[in-house]
């Protein structure tokens, strides 16, 4: 909220500060007879030092003439005129002008140097993010391309063969799904970022939507053992199906990525009373404890890790989890390799009793 006043209007700036310095005022003529009249000057001074902090330098320096004037007016003797009896007191009069004023400048100073190094460190802070990004980019993007391509090019070869033909085939289409899906990671990420996400939620077959991402994950998860643990009677939830089958693929595919072959990757659906719960535990080795709070920032990647990515799923599945207003973690399993278990709390219909909108 403060760091929002000095985008105000200087009419509004104007006021606040009036409005500080006559309230701060009023309290210290209230409680002259115990602080005297001296010690209002530190009172008026420590003010115009916060709003210094707050607004523009034209309201902290208004604040510091006005503090000046009503402190001369109506506390130094002889009080109720601007007329100063010692010299002491008019010594003192001029101090706390000359201190006032320069100490709203040197505080106005200050926090312009506190934001334009704030704004340096974000600006360092976003091309890191891109050449992250970037970097990601030109290997994930590249390599599906440059096959394509070869692949095409082989196959005008008339000396290809019927199975060499194939295999360039799938080569394509293997390459252009992972293409796809880069695509589709970076488009989803732009739409987490704009907050533009609306959800379209509708009646949800879990067992088919699980079966769905598998078979849409089957080339990359060829070489693991796939488990699904879910009641053929589930009832049906009410979600965002399109974006749940993003959640789960993103899922897969980083474990497919991670786990070792011919190790096991389980999804479980279970529910507990209006909560839905989404598991998705491995076989595999787990993650580093140091990095698990990290696994769902955006563009990371664990350490030493040589299987590519953008470092983009778990980041969207995270987003696309809170966008349900639901929650994610993820944890090591005692027996070995790494459990994510999602929490959404969402109606439930059966069949039977599932009622038209």
């Amino acid at each position: 909220m403060f760091s929002r006043l000095r985008y105000l209007s200087f009419t509004y700036q104007y006021l606040i500060a009036i409005g500080c310095i006559v309230i701060v005022s009023f309290v210290s003529f209230l409680i002259l007879p115990i602080i005297g009249y001296k010690s209002v000057a530190m009172l008026l001074l420590f003010m115009v030092s916060v709003m210094a902090m707050l607004l523009h330098i034209r309201a902290v320096f208004l604040s510091a003439i006005l503090s000046a004037l009503i402190w001369d007016y109506f506390f130094i003797p002889p009080v109720f005129t601007f007329s100063v009896g010692s010299t002491d007191d008019k010594l003192m009069v001029l101090m706390y002008f000359v201190v006032a004023l320069v100490n709203a400048a040197f505080t106005n100073k200050l926090k312009k140097m506190e934001e334009s190094n704030r704004d340096k460190q974000e600006k360092e802070k976003s091309i890191k993010l891109y050449n992250t990004l970037l970097n990601s980019l030109s290997h994930e993007l590249r390599t599906p391309i440059a096959t394509i391509i070869a692949s095409t090019d082989n196959l005008q070869d008339k000396k290809v063969n019927e199975g060499q033909r194939q295999e360039l085939l799938h080569q394509i289409m293997e390459s252009s799904f992972r293409l796809n899906r880069q695509v589709e990671n970076l488009l989803n990420m732009s739409r987490l970022d704009s907050g533009t996400l609306q959800l379209k939620r509708d009646w949800c077959d879990m067992n088919e939507l699980v079966y769905t991402c598998v078979d849409q994950m089957k080339d990359l998860g060829e070489r693991h053992f796939t488990q699904i643990n879910i009641q053929d009677n589930f009832p049906l939830c009410k979600l965002d199906r399109g974006i749940m089958q993003q959640v789960i693929c993103n899922l897969l595919q980083n474990a497919y990525a991670y786990v070792p072959q011919s190790k096991k990757v389980i999804v479980s659906i279970n529910r507990k009373d209006e909560d839905l719960f989404i598991q998705l535990e491995d076989e595999g080795n787990g993650f580093p404890e140091s990095e698990i709070d990290k696994v769902f920032d955006k563009f990371y990647r664990l350490k030493d890790s040589g299987s590519g990515g953008t470092g983009l799923g778990l980041s969207i599945v995270k987003g696309y989890v809170e966008a349900h207003n639901g929650l994610i973690r993820l944890e090591n399993k005692l027996t070995g390799g790494a459990k994510f278990t999602i929490q959404i709390n969402c109606e439930t219909q059966y069949y039977q009793n599932l009622s038209h909108d």
